[in-house]
Formats: C-alpha cells, sequence, structure tokens
C-alpha cells in the first residue's frame, strides 16, 4: 500500500469517508421505506406486525367417515362440515378446495406442463404420456345442508362453490355435507403429496393419504376467498377447525393419523397397547409393532375390516397412513410440560436407516424448534415412509422418501436426506400448520422459514452437519443465476423453486441472524413472531414488521433487497489509499521524503539514459547552485519553526501527532447490487488481526461506490472484506486487498499417447 502523507493543520480526525455521488440519472435509494409497497396497517393488523383488535379468522370443524378400498386403491368418503362466519361480512357462498382435482386429465396442471424430459422414462410412463388411462379426480356424489336439502353447486378445477339457501351472516354457521369418492394416485407414475407405494414382492401397499376430502377454502381480511387454482406449487391455506374422523382399512393394517386415536383396544392388539404405554417414558424409541411382527402382516390377508377413529382438535388439515407392511415405534417426549408421542411408521424396506434416525429426529426437531418459536402443542408427532412423496406435511402427521439400499446399506447422503427430511416435515407443524401462512401465495412464508429454523436444528443434530441450505456461501451461484424472480413472487410463478422459496428466504434469515441484528435481537423477535401468530394467519407485511418492531431495527433496506429484488452480493475493495499525518518536523518529514523519492524505480529510459554522456559534466563551468542543492536539508529556519508549532499543541493533540498512526481509506464498489454490511479483517504487518464491522448504512447516500476510513496504530500487510463467509458475496477474488489468487484444483488426466 504506498504511503501518502498529509499536513495537519486541524486537528480534527475523520473516521468515515462518504461519497455523495449520486446521479440525477441513475437514481437509486435502496434504503427507501416498505410502507409504501405494504398494506396500510388498519383494525385488523395493526403497524407493529400484530394482530389488530379486530381480527377475525373463519373456523371449520369437520366429521368424517372414509373407507379405503384396498382391492382397488380408492377412497369412499362422507364428511359433515360445521362452517362459522366470524367475519364482519355476509357470505352467499362458500368455496372449498378439492386438491384432488390436480390428478384429472383435464387439469390445468396437466394442460399447462412443459415437456418432460424422456431419458430414462420407463414404459409405464410412457405408456401414461401416449394413451393415460388414470382418472383422477374427485367425484362429488351428493351435497346438502343439515336438514338433507341439495344444496347447488360447481365445480370450478381444483375449487368447489357452494351456494347457499340464503347469506350467512356474521357469527352464523351453516352446516352442510358431502359424499365423494376417487381413485388413489400411483406414486411411480403420477407424483403428488398424496399416492399409495406398490410392492411387488409381496403384492402390499403403503397408502399416505393427504388433501383428500373436500376442505373448507380460506376466507380472510386481506384477500376475502383464497381460491386461486391449484397448480401443483402453491400449496394450500386453510381455516382451523376440531376434526373427528372414522377410518375402515383391511382389519390387518396399520392406520396412523393426525390427532389421537380413539378406540384403541377395538383395533390394537394387547401387546401393542402395552408397548405404547411402556413408549411414554422410554428413553430411545421403543418398537410398537416389531419388524418381525410387520413380517408376519405382509403375508397376511384380510378377514374383515377394523374402523380407527382419529380426534384432532385446533387443526387446519387432517392425513392418514395405511399399511398391513409398517413396523411402529414410538417414544414419548416431554416438550414445556406437553406430552408428545413421537412416533415413525416405516416398511422393512426402510430398516435400519429409519429405525435408527427417524424418531430421533422427531423428538430432536421438536426441541429446537420448540425453544426459537413456542412450545409444540399437540399430542403427537408422526413420520412414515413412502418412497414417491419425497417429504411432506401436515398437522401431527408427515410423509418422507429416502430408504437404504436393498441390503439395508445407506450412504452418507441417504443418511443426511432422511435426518433433513423428517426435521424439515415436522418442522412444518410449527410453519405453516400453527403458523397459518398463506402458502397458495407465499411459498416463502412456510418453506424460507422452516428451513431456516431446520438449519438451526441440524447444527445441533452434530458437529458440521453438512446443511444444504441456510449458510450463505452456498447460496451464491443461485444468487448470480439467470432466470431468477424476487422471493416475492406468487407461489405458482417462482423459478428455481427450491433455491428461492427455501433457500435464498433461509439463508437470508440467517444473514439476518447472525450479521445484521446479532442473535439476541433476531431471537428475540423471530420468537416474538412466532407467539404473535400462533393458531393465526400472518401475511408478509406482518412478518416485516414484527421482527423490526421487537428488534428495534429498520430493516426495510433488507427486505427490498433480499425479497423484493434480484440483485446479489458482490462488493469489491477496489483500492486501498495509506495516510499518515505529517509530524510537522522537519528532520523527520524530509528524510521521509528522501526515502521515498530514492525508493521510486527508474524507468526503463531512465536506465538505458545512464550510462550516456552529458554535457555539464564535460563542461563544470555549466554548473551552478542548483545542480549541488540537496532539497531534503534541514534549515536552521525550518528548525525555529516546528518548535514554534509545537509550543502552540495541547498535550493531547502532541500525543496524536506523535502515535504513528495509520489512516486507510478503503475504496469499494458494490457490483452486485446488493446493499450489504461491511466487514472488514485487517491484518497487521506484526502477524496480529482485527475485526470492523460496519452497518449496512454506510450505503445509503451512494448505493454504487463508498469509502471508509480505517484508523490504526499498527502497519496493515492485508484488508479482507467478509472474511467469515456472512454476507453471500459472490465474488471472493476482490475481497482482497493486495488482491489474493484462490486456488481451484483441477483433474489431470493421462493423454492417449503409447
Amino acid at each position: 500500500m504506498p504511503v501518502s502523507r498529509f499536513t495537519i493543520f486541524l486537528l480534527i480526525l475523520c473516521f468515515s469517508v462518504f461519497t455523495f455521488a449520486q446521479s440525477k440519472s441513475k437514481p437509486s435509494d435502496k434504503f427507501r421505506q416498505l410502507e409504501e409497497d405494504l398494506p396500510t396497517p388498519n383494525e385488523q393488523r395493526t403497524a407493529s406486525g400484530a394482530p389488530g383488535a379486530k381480527y377475525w379468522q373463519q373456523r371449520a370443524d369437520y366429521v368424517i367417515d372414509v373407507e379405503l378400498d384396498d382391492v382397488n386403491q380408492r377412497i369412499i368418503g362422507k364428511e359433515t362440515v360445521t362452517y362459522k362466519n366470524l367475519s364482519p361480512d355476509a357470505l352467499n357462498y362458500l368455496w372449498l378446495q378439492v386438491d384432488q382435482n390436480i390428478f384429472a386429465k383435464d387439469s390445468d396442471t396437466a394442460a399447462t406442463q412443459t415437456a418432460p424430459t424422456l431419458e430414462g422414462s420407463t414404459l409405464s410412463q410412457l405408456e401414461q404420456l401416449v394413451a393415460r388411462t388414470y382418472e383422477g379426480k374427485i367425484n362429488i356424489t351428493n351435497v346438502r345442508d343439515a336438514r338433507g336439502n341439495p344444496l347447488k353447486n360447481t365445480i370450478v378445477k381444483t375449487m368447489m362453490r357452494v351456494d347457499l339457501p340464503q347469506p350467512l351472516a356474521p357469527n352464523a354457521t351453516f352446516v352442510f355435507s358431502l359424499d365423494w369418492n376417487y381413485q388413489i394416485n400411483n406414486g411411480e407414475l403420477f407424483r403428488g403429496r398424496t399416492s399409495y407405494e406398490y410392492f411387488p414382492r409381496d403384492k402390499n401397499y403403503i397408502y399416505t393419504i393427504a388433501q383428500w376430502f373436500p376442505r373448507m377454502a380460506a376466507y380472510n381480511d386481506v384477500s376475502g376467498w383464497q381460491h386461486k387454482q391449484f397448480l401443483g406449487s402453491g400449496e394450500f391455506t386453510l381455516e382451523f377447525g376440531d376434526y373427528l374422523v372414522r377410518l375402515t382399512a383391511p382389519n390387518d393394517h396399520v392406520v396412523s393419523a393426525t390427532g389421537v386415536l380413539q378406540n384403541p383396544k377395538e383395533v390394537l392388539k394387547p401387546e401393542w397397547i402395552r408397548r405404547l404405554k411402556q413408549a411414554e417414558t422410554a428413553r430411545e424409541p421403543l418398537k410398537i409393532v416389531t419388524n418381525e411382527e410387520a413380517k408376519l402382516n405382509e403375508s397376511s390377508k384380510p378377514t374383515g375390516k377394523k374402523t380407527w377413529i382419529y380426534k384432532a382438535d385446533n387443526v387446519r388439515d387432517f392425513a392418514f397412513a395405511s399399511s398391513r407392511k409398517f413396523v411402529w415405534d414410538a417414544q414419548g417426549h416431554n416438550v414445556g410440560g406437553n406430552k408428545v408421542m413421537a412416533m415413525s411408521l416405516y416398511p422393512n424396506e426402510a430398516s435400519p436407516l429409519w429405525d435408527k434416525f427417524s424418531t430421533h429426529a422427531i423428538v430432536h426437531t421438536l426441541n429446537v424448534y420448540s425453544r426459537y418459536s413456542f412450545d409444540y402443542p399437540y399430542p403427537t408427532a408422526i413420520s412414515v415412509s413412502n418412497r414417491f412423496v419425497g417429504g411432506m406435511e401436515y398437522p401431527m402427521i408427515c410423509f418422507n422418501g429416502p430408504r437404504p439400499n436393498a441390503d439395508g446399506t445407506y450412504s452418507e447422503q441417504t443418511k443426511y436426506s432422511l435426518i433433513g427430511v423428517v426435521i424439515h416435515e415436522v418442522g412444518h407443524n410449527y410453519f405453516p400448520m400453527i403458523v397459518n401462512s398463506d402458502e397458495r401465495q407465499w411459498t416463502w412464508m412456510d418453506e424460507g422459514l422452516n428451513t431456516f429454523v431446520q438449519f438451526l436444528a441440524q447444527a445441533e443434530w452434530e458437529k458440521d452437519y453438512p446443511s444444504r441450505r441456510g449458510e450463505p456461501k452456498n447460496i451464491t451461484d443461485y444468487m448470480i443465476s439467470e432466470n431468477q424472480v424476487p422471493i416475492m413472487t406468487n407461489s405458482e410463478s417462482v423459478l428455481q423453486f427450491g433455491n428461492n422459496a427455501y433457500g435464498k428466504p433461509a439463508t437470508a434469515l440467517n444473514i439476518l441472524r447472525e450479521t445484521v441484528l446479532g442473535r439476541e435481537l433476531f431471537d428475540f423477535a423471530f420468537k416474538e413472531y412466532s407467539r404473535r401468530w400462533k393458531f393465526k394467519r400472518p401475511m408478509p407485511a406482518d412478518f416485516f414488521r414484527t421482527m423490526e418492531d421487537a428488534s428495534g431495527t429498520d430493516l426495510d433496506w433488507f427486505w427490498r433487497g433480499w425479497f423484493y429484488t434480484t440483485d446479489h452480493t458482490d462488493i469489491s475493495i477496489e483500492n486501498v489509499r495509506l495516510f499518515q499525518a505529517s509530524t510537522q518536523n522537519p528532520d523527520t518529514e524530509k528524510e521521509i521524503l528522501r526515502r521515498g523519492e530514492n525508493a521510486q524505480p527508474k524507468t526503463l529510459s531512465q536506465q538505458r539514459n545512464e550510462p550516456l554522456p552529458k554535457r555539464n559534466e564535460q563542461y563544470p563551468s555549466l554548473r551552478d547552485y542548483y545542480d549541488d542543492l540537496d532539497k531534503f536539508k534541514v534549515t536552521d529556519q525550518e528548525r525555529q519553526e516546528y518548535q514554534k508549532f509545537l509550543s502552540g499543541l495541547t498535550e493531547q493533540e502532541k500525543a496524536i501527532l506523535s502515535g504513528g498512526y495509520y489512516f486507510y481509506v478503503v475504496d469499494l464498489k458494490n457490483v452486485g447490487g446488493l446493499v450489504m454490511p461491511l466487514i472488514f479483517k485487517v491484518e497487521y504487518a506484526d502477524g496480529a488481526s482485527e475485526e470492523i464491522r460496519i452497518p449496512a448504512e454506510i450505503w445509503r447516500y451512494n448505493n454504487s461506490e463508498v469509502s471508509k476510513l480505517i484508523v490504526t496504530r499498527k502497519e496493515a500487510k492485508a484488508i479482507v472484506l467478509d472474511p467469515n463467509l456472512e454476507t453471500a458475496d459472490a465474488d471472493l477474488l476482490n475481497n482482497f486487498f493486495p488482491r489474493r489468487a484462490i486456488p481451484t484444483r483441477f483433474q489431470i488426466f493421462k493423454s492417449g499417447r503409447q
């Protein structure tokens, strides 16, 4: 770093250098407040991000009778819905979600699907492309009111409108019922959040059944009816209610579901009931249905049917699983004084991977998520194995895919895939099953927040857990990629879905926690958001405002950059200029000038001209006073002026003058467009180092270029930007001054010559 001396006339030290250079032709304000973009606060949603005094939400209670037809892979059901209108509006009709219609031949999902990758397709898959035989739509055969009178209804693809005999007034209740049936999708051919998995060896099935009954669509204060069509990505938003579900299946099946089993003595073997009791206090997961018992069940034939009765209170959905192949393990766990049964159900094909990790991962998730949000309020948490449902969540139950190899061995990747997906899907109980965000509109509000807490939970599973999402360094390739949309994009229009809806928001929250707010402020604010919106329906503005309100920090620049744009982080150290204050001592300063001049390299022309004859050397008479003048020689007058200068200084000023301070002006350029805090590591010549952290507001006057003054008592040999890889900076090469080479390994191949 070249040294520049500067003369001090007034001993005023400036510790920050800002560049006021915003161009009228290139206006930019990364710190513009979001108020003009966010909804206006009202009595339902306050400016602080909390629910208002007049916040309301609807309620829907269900009584459902369903039979699983294991011979034909069908669902036959009937339900009674008790819908309470807690809004201030009179409703002329009700809307329901019929998500099963996504599997209809003429669904918008099928019609708008782009061309698949045909390489590696099976004959069965090609057959479905050429002549699809499966008709997966739901057949609604009867819709009637509480008196049995038919109700006019209209199916609109994945939505259904029920017209009411008269408007449903505020605080009034309407009871109606539906009969319906449909063919369950084969998960191998028609992937989805629900399916059956077929096992040719023993001719058995695992059914993981979800989004399987007509469910009340949400009616809320922001969008009215949320009846946007289900195309596959935007999952759902629903109303809370109580469920009583009677599930009829072959009598050799084990059935697990949302809620608590009401009739264990009628459907469970005595030894299973005894083991369940023992599992309540077990230190490790205990087998309820053993591997050996499951193998016997696989070869059995049903002799009749059994009805399993489940009750679930204050949930927004209901799902279940059924099979004669299930191994079942369980462990009781205390979460904030609430006793929870953590349970896993899986076939022998999933052993020993599932036996070892699944239920442990459930318990771990409840511990960590409860600490960062609120105590888990439900009585069960269940993980079920289905190879064709990679991972999907419902209240108290989730379906997960990773399995070991046929010989029981498994790769490290498979191990962490299972642990990670169980943490993720069980974690969804918190977001969005309890903090009830609108997934049909904003995937990031459940997937992004959940992936962030998953990252925290994985960090507590083992040292150096290989998390895919959350670390800033892992998102940089996506941040600079093409074909991006902002996080604040509707769920069905998101590009690069996993990175956009999961990875980027999770990384943003990690940066907010570690770098912008710090853990203490962030954790307080995040827990406040979770507490405020527990069993309520937050919108993005409620999250943004609560995080600012509870942390006491203006974060509009952060939300705008990370959630509303596709800018990326790339801040470059363009130059570092070193200044040192002149001591005004002529003996010191002129010697410094002499050394500086002598240190200047000679140009090529100067080097080649050196031996050439010089005329003033051939004719000494040409030499005069100036040829022999030493311009660095100190005069007595200069020394006297220096002493006079010293006599006018205070002791503190003398100490500053003689302190040997180094003034480094670091010139920075915002290449990527995303304003972020500056984290410098100053490496000193003596081997020591120092970290300096500057808030993002340094960019508020000029979003493109800024200079920062760093004052040190020691000589610096290098300055590094973002030394801990905490800001997702996409180009590390320009983070060093002087520049450093970052080694990259390349493969060497033997040449083909003999």
